[in-house]
């Protein structure tokens, strides 16, 4: 899947002398480009697959430091641990799978003496424009048949591409990794607060859809359920607290909080794959 990003991105980096790595969640190097001039001088390295450039192995590096901080890095010669890679200045950037975990890094390296500081700032931005492009790809496969919901012109933001996964209801199933983080009362995408907006929202629109469809059969006593299912009632203390933990259902019947099962008679009821919107903590 990566494979026509790494492409189009070797085509402009090895021109310039760079080379264009990709690693594994643990550091390993999986596939490279490069033109065979410049070979030697990065396997002289021991940059080449199958080797790893973990942070713990080769110390700091654009790959292993990359890893380590779940950030975009740029990593100069002489800010390399070991002597033998002071030659490089490397350019990382993390790929986040759909579930919002660390996945691998692309990294740009170079080893040529005059790399400039205003080259390697544009290295940088293509390096995470080629991660943001292969975690698209990643998510929308990974969710595939589903509705995928972009934020428009924000869709790639500094933190990574901004996506989410809606099932056929309009519930969000799934939310990449910068979705999760973006800032909101209560916190990210992700934090409790907004978690608790987000759940209740989308079980308002589900459950007035219910009461409005009950209504004929038992007057207003579906619509009454959903209010109450949904915090309606005098005392917010009275909530029901499933809906907190539909994002997390696991696809059972389990709840946080008071524990037990939801009413049988809810019309919000939403079950979602596990691990969906989990309390991010890169």
């Amino acid at each position: 899947m990566a494979t026509p990003v790494l492409d189009r991105l070797a085509r402009a980096a090895c021109e310039a002398g760079c080379a264009v790595f990709l690693s594994d969640a643990e550091g390993l190097v999986l596939e490279e480009r490069m033109r065979d001039a410049d070979r030697r001088a990065f396997h002289r390295s021991n940059l080449a697959p199958g080797s790893d450039w973990s942070e713990g192995q080769e110390g700091t590096n654009g790959i292993g430091t990359c890893l380590a901080e779940g950030r975009p890095v740029t990593v100069w010669r002489d800010q390399h641990f070991r002597a033998t890679n002071t030659g490089l200045t490397c350019m990382g950037a993390p790929v986040f799978g759909a579930r919002g975990e660390l996945a691998g890094v692309i990294d740009v390296s170079s080893a040529r003496e005059d790399m400039t500081e205003g080259y390697a700032r544009l290295v940088a931005l293509t390096v995470q424009d080629a991660a943001s492009r292969i975690e698209a790809d990643l998510f929308r496969a990974s969710f595939e048949g589903a509705r995928i919901l972009s934020t428009g012109a924000a869709e790639e933001s500094p933190q990574g591409v901004v996506l989410l996964a809606l099932d056929r209801d309009d519930l969000v199933i799934g939310a990449t990794r910068a979705a999760r983080r973006q800032p909101g009362p209560g916190g990210g995408a992700d934090g409790p607060g907004a978690r608790d907006r987000s759940v209740r929202g989308q079980a308002r629109r589900r459950a007035g859809r219910a009461g409005r469809g009950a209504a004929g059969r038992d007057g207003a006593g579906a619509g009454a359920r959903g209010r109450q299912c949904l915090g309606g009632g005098a005392r917010s203390g009275d909530r029901p607290r499933h809906l907190l933990s539909q994002v997390e259902g696991a696809w059972s019947e389990r709840v946080r909080g008071r524990g037990g099962a939801a009413p049988p008679s809810c019309p919000c009821r939403a079950i979602h794959p596990p691990g969906y919107l989990k309390q991010d903590k890169g």
